[in-house]
């Protein structure tokens, strides 16, 4: 019904309008009291060999939505009908941003893809912390933490420290976010020793909590092979929790959309189906290269169940999407967990 009904119906608005209006109709028709049952019923596949446990947690199932989409916590409740085992809310920052002008998010029909340049734009993190302090549904939920756009590096870390504090008592892990394209300067923290400096100080204020809470970096796919063996070291030495690979991409090879359009377009991340093949290798080169070590979260290109598989074939212990949901609807995750169900070698 989505790719049918609602999808051609969507794509005649802007994308970003499209996404607001997506949030206020769900927001809406959730108010119906029968319509969370409903949702669940349609669209949730449960089984007890999907349950996983990463990173100490205990997921329902390895499926889940990417950052980005919700980043202030705005439906969690309504999401977790879905069929997802965890939601990652964000990227947040310490105070409220509008992000980059509009327009910053365009669809690539012809590749299944969409560039986004939004530039962390979110209403700050006490207003996510507040909504999640009062959520209904118990499903697991990463927070994904940045800096404010005038934040200089060299005082980034005060800005990581604030989400960390202001995020602890209300989500289950944290995803730090260094390498979104859309923030200047952004990507510049990964390289070793600032982000060697960043993660441990992190791990040192995690350690003083009452709980360990798990913590793990999001790395782009443009990252060199000698670069990943950086990461492979960083998360060695800080033992973080794992990765998540990986974010969106600055290439534009390989697309099938003209090319005067994507100049037309101009800068931002590219996510969707052509990332899929790099976001594995690098999955595949994370868990072989360390001896798999750590967990790595796969994304990137997820748009049917059988690209959820080869993630996780090349050593992805759990999987998310973004990308996938736009194009694909909400019956995707249900999809993926029945095909995980039918192979064997994942149960």
């Amino acid at each position: 019904m989505y790719k049918a009904l609602l999808q051609p119906l969507l794509f005649n608005l802007e994308a970003e309008k499209a996404h607001e209006f997506v949030f206020n109709s769900v927001k809406q028709t959730f108010k119906l009291s029968p319509i969370a049952s409903v949702f669940k019923r349609q669209y949730t596949f449960e089984h007890p060999a999907l349950e996983r446990e990463v990173f100490g947690l205990k997921f329902k199932n390895p499926v889940g939505l990417a950052a980005g989409f919700d980043k202030n916590a705005e439906l969690t409740d309504e999401l977790a009908c879905m069929g997802f085992g965890f939601i990652e809310i964000g990227t947040l920052t310490p105070r409220p941003q509008e992000g980059n002008p509009k327009p910053r998010m365009f669809r690539l029909k012809e590749d299944k893809a969409l560039i986004n340049r939004m530039g962390f734009n979110n209403q700050g993190v006490e207003v996510a912390a507040h909504r999640l302090k009062n959520r209904k549904s118990d499903i697991i939920i990463g927070g994904n933490i940045g800096k404010n756009k005038n934040t200089p590096n060299e005082q980034a870390l005060s800005d990581y420290l604030f989400c960390f504090d202001a995020l602890y008592d209300v989500v289950d892990y944290f995803v730090v976010n260094v390498s979104s394209p859309n923030t200047p300067n952004l990507r510049d923290l990964q390289e070793k020793e600032p982000l060697t400096q960043l993660l441990q100080s992190l791990q040192n204020r995690n350690q003083s909590k009452p709980k360990l809470k798990p913590i793990l970096l999001k790395i782009a796919p443009d990252l060199t092979d000698g670069q990943l063996d950086d990461i492979i070291d960083i998360v060695k030495q800080t033992r973080i929790a794992g990765v998540v690979a990986t974010n969106t991409t600055i290439s534009r090879e390989g697309l099938h959309t003209d090319k005067a359009t994507i100049q037309a377009i101009g800068a931002g991340g590219l996510s969707g189906q052509p990332l899929k093949k790099r976001s594995t290798e690098v999955i595949r080169y994370l868990t072989e290269k360390s001896g798999k070590a750590f967990p790595v979260i796969g994304v990137g290109g997820i748009a049917s169940a059988a690209d959820a598989l080869e993630k996780l074939k090349a050593g992805a212990s759990l999987v998310q999407y973004y990308t996938g949901f736009i194009y694909q609807g909400p019956e995707l995750a249900k999809k993926i967990n029945q095909a995980i169900i039918q192979q064997k070698e994942y149960i």
